[in-house]
């Protein structure tokens, strides 16, 4: 891709995200989110001499992926400033309150003005930037600068420009980069035949993060309470294709209780679900009954819907197996890790093919792919009725999450040998 291309590409995907801001709630705060950014960075970023790092994320997911570098730098290096940049708003919204960071901000469309004017406003000693989305204005404009930009949590595939005949300028960038963390050697060995050298195979962060929520894990009002002595399936960030998958079985077996944190928690869509499932009670409402004095109220419901975020890292702690969404449509899917460290099996669709750590853990015993709803009840009824299935499948998911450990470590390692932080 050229420069002309590019800029080409920047002005039209602007205009569509203005365009759709007419109709389509996340586009419209994407767009609101950026209005008058140069003043609101002006007003938050107050003047102060102490050092600051950047962390940029494109999403929720990649914020994971980041925190446990963001947080031992908090609390290692207390002198520096922190600044936390998304660019989408499913990212920004839930974390813009973020307590661990000094500020949090929506990352400006790239270009050239707007990359000068972001960078020397937030004037940062390092940059850190999480698994993907490359920028071309802003990383040129940090390495002209001198300012060292790492990427952690990285994954290449063959399909990126960075590897086609005419990806100069995505290769270009990947230049800008002091070093490169991925995630494993396929991506080291891309990388190589590009002439990119200063990579190191670390891993993926997001291990060490689920690690640490299990082992801090804090127990969520009124669940312990609603599942009872009852087989828990846990079902997270399930999309309306995942659901009707799953409303058949959970309408025939009032003796399991069903966890369902659906990924959008629209009321609308909260309806559809309460519509599948026929046996349903609402976490807030739930929530309220039992914080009203009640030991446990009165309930005929099977089926629990989560109707807020933030709670399903913590939710599968409770479950026997888990169901996790995005594997059945085009979104992608969701983040099996936060299930697999509790030791319990992990079952999704069979569009996973883009998410290397599924693959591994159904190789390992952890994991299971399914078709359709008529697999997934014959799995369910199987792990369910042989304890002995259940707990091969639930070590060998609990030792896979494990086993993968130390990505946080080798980068801050890296970061400490290098000196680019200090007390």
């Amino acid at each position: 891709m050229s420069l002309l291309l590019y800029n080409l590409f920047l002005l039209l995907y602007g205009r569509a995200l203005r365009l759709a801001a007419f109709w389509n709630p996340k586009a419209k705060k994407w767009v609101k989110g950026r209005t008058d950014w140069q003043q609101r960075l002006k007003q938050q970023l107050e003047p102060d001499p102490r050092p600051l790092v950047w962390m940029h994320c494109a999403s929720l997911g990649e914020f994971e992926q980041g925190r446990p570098i963001l947080e031992w730098i908090r609390a290692k290096y207390s002198g520096y400033r922190v600044a936390l940049s998304f660019f989408s708003p499913s990212g920004y919204e839930i974390r813009k309150n973020y307590a661990g960071a000094d500020l949090v901000c929506y990352l400006p469309m790239d270009g050239a003005r707007n990359a000068k004017i972001f960078i020397e406003t937030l004037s940062p000693d390092l940059v850190i930037w999480v698994r993907y989305e490359f920028w071309y204005y802003y990383l040129t404009t940090l390495l002209k600068k001198n300012i060292p930009v790492l990427l952690i949590a990285g994954r290449f595939r063959k399909s990126q420009p960075f590897f086609h005949r005419f990806g100069h300028l995505h290769r270009h960038m990947l230049t800008c980069f002091q070093q490169l963390f991925v995630q494993d050697q396929d991506s080291r060995d891309l990388l190589s035949g590009i002439g990119i050298s200063r990579v190191t195979v670390a891993g993926d962060t997001r291990y060490d993060r689920v690690s640490a929520i299990a082992e801090k894990f804090v127990p969520v009002d009124g669940v312990a309470e609603f599942v009872g002595n009852h087989p828990v399936l846990v079902c997270g960030s399930t999309w309306p294709e995942d659901e009707e998958e799953l409303d058949h079985f959970a309408n025939h077996r009032q003796d399991l209780r069903f966890i369902i944190a659906p990924h959008e928690i629209e009321e609308a869509h909260l309806v559809e679900i309460e519509e599948l499932f026929k046996h349903t009670v609402r976490y807030s409402l739930w929530q309220n009954q039992f914080g009203k004095g009640a030991e446990k109220p009165e309930t005929t419901a099977n089926v629990l819907i989560i109707d807020n975020i933030g709670m399903l890292s913590r939710l599968y702690k409770y479950g026997t197996i888990a169901y996790v969404g995005g594997g059945f449509g085009d979104d992608g899917l969701h983040n099996i890790l936060e299930a697999a460290v509790y030791g319990i099996p992990v079952i999704h669709g069979p569009v996973y093919d883009r998410f290397p750590e599924a693959t591994r853990l159904i190789e390992a015993g952890g994991g299971f792919g399914v078709e359709n709803a008529l697999e997934l009840e014959e799995l369910l009824n199987h792990l369910l009725t042989d304890p002995a299935a259940l707990a091969v499948a639930s070590e060998a998911a609990r030792q896979f999450v494990a086993r993968q450990r130390g990505a946080s470590s080798t980068i801050q390692t890296y970061l400490e040998e290098n000196r680019l932080l200090t007390n």
